[in-house]
């Protein structure tokens, strides 16, 4: 386990696990970007399903960066355990594409073999330490989901797939926010108070940024690949700027002070666990604001399909929605800024339907910048805030 005194900055390793799921986004990004525009699959079908293929990938990151903020991962039987990670996200990573078609199967497998196989691994090699008791509930948790996981793979029928694995991703979810309540032993997060809030709250941040760099991939990668028309041009800049405007208001205060939040929490395991929860939202949302960026970028003044706002408006307010919470579990309050942005959101749909998707996307950047206008203009009045958890 960690020392009081361990060094809390991540390590060299956790960060190349990181370019993993780099990739990784890569990948939901191209699949969604696909469903919006080739129609193929359906829109909504297509969402549902990139969904719970980023659910089972964020799953492995999180509980790899629970598993690092407890125990030291200067240890070789740490560091093993990531690079096992390493391995399986890449071939989670590499099968996203068709991941619920022909590699569907080897994304489950490779999902179940991963998650069991470390809680494993852990418990042999540490000879029952540092928590035999914990291992059981892991176990226990994840032999209810993973037969769902596994027949949903293998399954012929596509229809199958998805309920299966829903209520699988429904099951591992349940056991990370509740601590994997067992009969007999109880529940138990991750660490407890042994958690290294600056360790976690860092590696939150550094997966925030690294869902904002995706984005700024595929603005590139549209940009690119187009005829560099003034539109289009026009397009390119306006997603910088959301980029921008995203990464300002997540880092404004709240974003900044994780760790001293963890830190004062009554229940920081339980803390942490929420925040986790929030973070999943906001990458979530930019991941899907990447998505409106090559919408707009490739087609500034097109047509605009009433589901394209699914992506130009819903991914800054998935986004905005998360940073609300994030901000709630920090100061135990929500600033006024946030919900108006959220409100001005819901009055612009009805607005945005008579745009192309440049306009669109113009309006989505306004609503963002007078968020940001207001937090400036406050923090002025205000002298800085010392986080309050709610928790």
């Amino acid at each position: 386990m960690r020392g009081e005194a361990s060094y809390q900055r991540a390590t060299f390793l956790e960060l190349f696990l990181d370019l993993v799921f780099v990739f990784a986004l890569t990948r939901i990004s191209a699949r969604l970007i696909a469903d919006f525009t080739d129609g193929q699959r359906g829109v909504l079908a297509g969402l549902g399903q990139s969904l719970l293929l980023f659910l089972a990938l964020w799953a492995v990151w999180s509980l790899t960066v629970w598993s690092t903020s407890w125990l030291d991962p200067e240890t070789s039987i740490v560091q093993t355990v990531i690079v096992m990670t390493t391995l399986g996200a890449m071939t989670m990573a590499v099968a996203v594409p068709d991941g619920f078609g022909a590699r569907a199967a080897l994304f489950a497998i490779t999902y179940v073999s991963l998650q069991i196989g470390r809680v494993v691994y852990f418990h042999v090699v540490g000879h029952g330490r540092p928590d035999p008791r914990q291992t059981l509930r892991v176990l226990i948790w994840f032999g209810v989901s993973a037969p769902l996981w596994v027949v949903g793979g293998l399954a012929n029928e596509g229809t199958v797939r998805g309920p299966l694995w829903t209520i699988a991703v429904l099951i591992d979810y349940a056991g990370l926010y509740l601590g994997w309540p067992t009969p007999r032993i109880g529940a138990q997060r991750i660490g407890g108070r042994m958690i290294a809030a600056e360790h976690l709250a860092e590696r939150y941040q550094q997966f925030l940024l690294i869902a904002i760099g995706e984005a700024i991939f595929v603005i590139g990668l549209a940009f690119s690949g187009s005829e560099f028309r003034a539109d289009q041009t026009a397009g390119f800049l306006l997603a910088l700027t959301m980029t921008v405007l995203l990464w300002r208001i997540y880092f404004h205060v709240a974003g900044s002070v994780l760790d001293a939040a963890i830190s004062r929490a009554r229940d920081a395991a339980r803390l942490a666990t929420v925040m986790a929860f929030a973070h999943l939202v906001m990458i979530a949302g930019i991941v899907l604001t990447g998505v409106g960026f090559e919408l707009f970028i490739t087609e500034p003044f097109g047509h605009l399909p009433t589901a394209w706002l699914i992506a130009i408006l819903g991914g800054p307010v998935l986004f905005l929605a998360g940073r609300s919470a994030l901000e709630y579990q920090v100061f135990a309050r929500v600033s006024r800024s946030r919900l108006v942005g959220l409100l001005a959101f819901g009055l612009l749909v009805p607005v945005a339907v008579h745009l192309d998707p440049l306009s669109a996307g113009g309006a989505a950047a306004v609503v963002l910048l007078g968020v940001i206008v207001a937090d400036t203009l406050r923090s002025r009045r205000r002298s800085p805030e010392t986080p309050t958890p709610a928790l």
